[in-house]
């Protein structure tokens, strides 16, 4: 049984160009801690080998300080790790994978060809590849294992979307390749456990959320394997998240964010999107009283005035009798349920009429 971790998409050195500056570096900081952290979960779970799936830079370079944190973290690594690099840390002459001087137990791969790695302390190989421009030709293609009686294991940067520029992947190929694990990257949202013949294979999505894009926990996957097995399961990081948040201003905006929150937001980054029918919003004082409960606030009004619903009542139109006899209806009604049907009733009737939509 072979234990192994599978991370992607750090983006080290990323520009987080929607936060101040500030908490732009600290961002960066903190995407360097996670990479020590990330270490330090594969060292306690007696991982043998540690897959990194590309897009572990942001771009081609890379400030000294994350190189050094990459060495030293992955020399203080007991597993063997393999990289792959992907489209954004693609390896290129001149690159930190071609210029530093890596640990023993890095293997980084260089050629966009697939290239075997044998462990025979372990009965097994790895397969990985590299990105060496922007984009990748299919790799995968017509690729299968030279001896089943190993664990095969490969890491590689790619999508399973036909036509893509980026090592296209199809299921027909990973059900073909007698892989008994296949480590992807490329993908920010972890795909959990995949499998397509007797093959598994998963994104463990992004390392940490940059944007609204890549919301919620992020983290990496923890595997075992043997031939004819393999089972992964998502860890995720602590730390900042993105998320969003969807509120029904309603006749009190504030109020209404109020009791929508979750506890414990100073440490996240959050999206409020105001909705419905509502009175005015005062976007500027809603900012100036919840940011301080955030690292990072941005709120968007998106409320559509609010109607009097039974203005037209009194018309001597078709829009004004069918008010008016809903209004009766209201009126009388014994209980808050019959008054809240009748006021439904009413309002999407008039939305019928009006052409809009009744939510």
């Amino acid at each position: 049984m072979i234990k192994f971790l599978h991370a992607a998409d750090f983006h080290l050195d990323a520009p987080f160009s929607a936060l101040s500056r500030e908490a732009a570096v600290l961002r960066r900081q903190e995407q360097r801690q996670a990479v020590a952290s990330l270490v330090e979960a594969c060292n306690a779970a007696g991982c043998d080998i540690m897959l990194l799936a590309g897009d572990l830079l942001d771009s081609d370079g890379a400030w000294q300080e994350t190189v050094d944190c990459l060495r030293q973290s992955f020399a203080g690594c007991r597993a063997q790790i393999f990289i792959a690099p992907g489209n954004h840390d693609r390896f290129l002459p001149g690159c930190p994978y071609d210029t530093v001087q890596w640990p023993e137990n890095v293997h980084i791969f260089t050629e966009n060809r697939l290239e075997a790695v044998e462990l025979p302390e372990l009965n097994c190989t790895v397969w990985g590849a590299a990105f060496t421009q922007m984009d990748c030709p299919p790799l995968l293609e017509g690729f299968s294992v030279q001896s089943r009686e190993r664990i095969n294991l490969m890491v590689l940067h790619g999508e399973v979307k036909a036509g893509s520029v980026y090592n296209a992947i199809s299921e027909t190929q990973i059900a073909a390749s007698g892989l008994d694990y296949l480590a992807l990257g490329h993908v920010h949202q972890c795909s959990g456990q995949l499998r397509a013949g007797e093959t598994t294979y998963a994104w463990p999505g992004c390392l940490m959320g940059r944007g609204f894009d890549e919301i919620g926990e992020k983290g990496y996957l923890l595997g075992e394997v043997e031939r004819g097995h393999c089972a992964v399961r998502f860890v995720p990081l602590p730390g900042r998240r993105y998320e969003i948040l969807h509120v029904e201003a309603g006749d009190d905006a504030a109020s209404a964010v109020e009791a929508a929150l979750p506890e414990d937001t100073e440490r996240d980054i959050y999206r409020i999107y105001l909705e419905g029918e509502a009175e005015p919003v005062d976007e500027q004082a809603l900012y100036r009283r919840f940011a301080p409960r955030f690292f990072g606030l941005t709120l968007r009004d998106r409320t559509t005035p609010k109607l009097d619903l039974w203005a037209a009542a009194g018309e001597d139109t078709l829009k004004g009798l069918f008010l008016k006899a809903l209004r009766e209806r209201y009126d009388r009604a014994e209980t808050e349920e019959e008054r809240r049907s009748a006021a439904l009733a009413a309002r999407c009737g008039l939305a019928a009429m009006e052409g809009r939509d009744s939510l």
